[in-house]
């Protein structure tokens, strides 16, 4: 990986390494092929329910030739081959994040106007009026994110004069922690050209002031996209820098795969040359992006088709396509529900959420792109919006017969008790988000908007594992979630309490799934949610060495310091891509 450098970690490394200097490319007794490397002396978790746990591995030209006990990997042994003992740590495979949106975390890291989700009103005001003062040349000044309960919370008469106040002559867009809405002021409503007499979109709402009738700057769903619109798009340069800065993040906290949720051509063209230059640390497959919000005309298949093709490489893997149906179940309400949200008018069509794309519509795509050999990640957040792809699903298996393809539902928290079992018997997957799995701000907004004692089941993984659905988690970053670190996610799959603490309580505690079960969702489910089963999620031979060494044995400690892991050491295709306290350059 020429210039990639990875960012140094919290602990030290405590890994002794004996190396064997002399050449040599057979094994001592010269009856076969030496391995590069064995790691030995740690206790690696191979996610194999054949050989679930081993002593040591031996990895040659970026893959495992062996794994098993310390006395069997001897074998492997040559003159060249490079001892490293582990010093008795917990070593397992790399984690696979298979929902991210990676490349707009690291832009965002480096370039946009960030605060934490728990900013207060001054504390985001502080912070836009110094973003302001250090781009006096710039027209826009984006980044975010608040809360989904922030306006629920803070008694703010007009959004739009909050930001007036402290914007200058900039435009201001800040989207909120879904990533779905956005709170914007006068000069990015001017902009986007969006004033009292502008009807709300099919797909969104311009929430306006009681009296006046004006946008009061809160911007729902695709009204927020209309003013995103207008923003300049990020130089090539910016994505390459914000790429580099995601992997590296993602390797930090032992992440070795990682799929691109929503992928322009231009953020496609990225990944594939930073992996033609040899700098990608992680396998990354791209769902490439389709229109936002309402769309009554079908996909350009053969666009996409072109796509895919152009953009696909050695550690690039394009047949995936992203498709949204709903919004958020949050105070926004915008996630298509079966039942109205509380504290809206049943008599409103919209009371309920409402769907981005028709029935017909989704289907349609649905069948055309399962036949063409994508998977589909949905966007479903509401029940009601889970059932209309369901059944879409179930028309494309018709159609098409079972093509092998496992679509996603994005988000899908909320599923009716007749739907639970569609997801198995349809092979389609429970694309969850484990990192809420717990009491936080974000949750709140959500039982407030949907209600009791509904709004309190969300996420049913251990229902759903139980029926034999297959399942993934993916962290959503930077949306909903403040990191990539999967620890948490982990934990609050295991505890459903805060992993931070800061919030008591459990949520709903009887999904509570066990540690083994979460760590292969974290790892082989996450690979076959990459097309790369057959490549990396386990610790077995013939696969990639994708390995992580850890500074503590999950398997020994108390639940609720999972969060707490730190990675040591991080493989990919058996190179050292993060090394903790020492800077890895490849």
């Amino acid at each position: 990986m020429p210039g990639l450098i990875q960012r140094t970690g919290a602990l030290a490394v405590a890994i002794g390494c004996a190396v064997i200097a002399s050449a040599g490319a057979t094994t001592a007794d010269g009856t076969g092929t030496a391995a590069d490397t064995i790691y030995h002396n740690a206790r690696f978790y191979t996610v194999d329910e054949a050989q679930p746990w081993v002593e040591a591995v031996a990895v040659q030209d970026g893959r495992y030739v062996y794994a098993g006990s310390a006395e069997g990997v001897k074998a492997w042994q040559g003159a060249a081959t490079e001892l490293i003992d582990l010093g008795g740590a917990m070593a397992m495979p790399g984690i696979n994040d298979a929902h991210v949106h990676s490349q707009r975390g690291g832009v965002k890291s480096l370039f946009e106007c960030s605060f934490p989700f728990s900013a207060t009103p001054d504390q985001i005001a502080a912070r836009v009026a110094e973003c302001v003062d250090d781009n006096p040349e710039a027209l826009w000044i984006r980044g975010g994110q608040w809360s989904s309960g922030f306006f629920d919370n803070h008694d703010i008469d007009s959004p739009r004069e909050f930001l007036d106040a402290v914007s200058g002559d900039k435009a201001v867009l800040l989207n909120d922690d879904s990533n779905h809405n956005g709170w914007v002021n006068s000069k990015a409503l001017q902009l986007a050209g969006i004033d009292a007499d502008t009807p709300d979109p099919a797909d969104g709402t311009i929430v306006r002031d009681p009296v006046t009738g004006e946008p009061n700057g809160l911007l729902l769903e695709g009204a927020e996209q209309r003013v995103s619109d207008q923003l300049p798009a990020w130089t090539d340069q910016q994505l390459r820098r914000g790429t580099l800065e995601a992997m590296a993040i993602a390797n930090r906290f032992g992440i070795t795969g990682m799929k691109e949720a929503y992928a322009s051509p231009q953020s496609m063209a990225v990944f594939q040359g930073l992996d033609r230059e040899g700098q990608a640390s992680v396998h990354m497959a791209l769902a490439i992006e389709t229109p936002y919000g309402h769309r009554e005309q079908p996909l350009d298949y053969d666009h996409i088709d072109e796509l895919q093709q152009r953009y696909l490489s050695d550690n690039v893997h394009t047949r995936f396509v992203k498709l949204f149906m709903d919004g958020v179940p949050t105070s926004s309400r915008t996630a298509a529900m079966l039942a109205p949200y509380t504290g809206t008018d049943a008599d409103d069509p919209a009371s309920a959420g409402t769907l981005h794309l028709p029935a017909e519509l989704l289907t349609r795509d649905l069948i055309e792109l399962d036949k063409r050999g994508y998977t589909v990640k949905i966007h479903a957040a509401g029940d009601r919006s889970v059932r209309v792809v369901l059944d879409a699903i179930a028309a494309a298996r018709k159609a098409n017969g079972d093509s092998g393809l496992r679509h996603e539902l994005a988000h899908a928290g909320y599923i009716d008790d007749s739907d639970l079992p569609r997801f198995a018997a349809l092979d389609a997957v429970a694309d969850l988000s484990p990192y809420l799995w717990h009491p936080s701000p974000i949750m709140d907004s959500v039982v407030a908007a949907v209600g009791s004692p509904r709004g309190e089941q969300y996420f049913p993984v251990k229902t759903l594992l139980e029926a034999e659905a297959p399942v993934l988690a993916g962290s959503d970053w930077p949306a909903a979630v403040e990191t990539i670190d999967p620890w948490l996610g982990v934990e609050a799959m295991v505890t459903r309490r805060d992993p931070s603490g800061q919030y008591p309580g459990t949520f709903w505690p009887e999904q509570a799934v066990s540690l083994e079960q979460a760590l292969r969702i974290f790892t082989l489910a996450g690979a076959r949610a990459l097309g790369l089963a057959d490549t990396t999620g386990s610790i077995e031979v013939g696969k990639s060495a994708d390995l992580i060494v850890l500074d503590r044995d999950l398997f020994t400690i108390d639940a609720d310091d999972i969060s707490d892991t730190r990675v040591k050491l991080t493989l990919f295709q058996g190179r050292p891509v993060y090394r903790a306290q020492t800077q890895v350059s490849q």
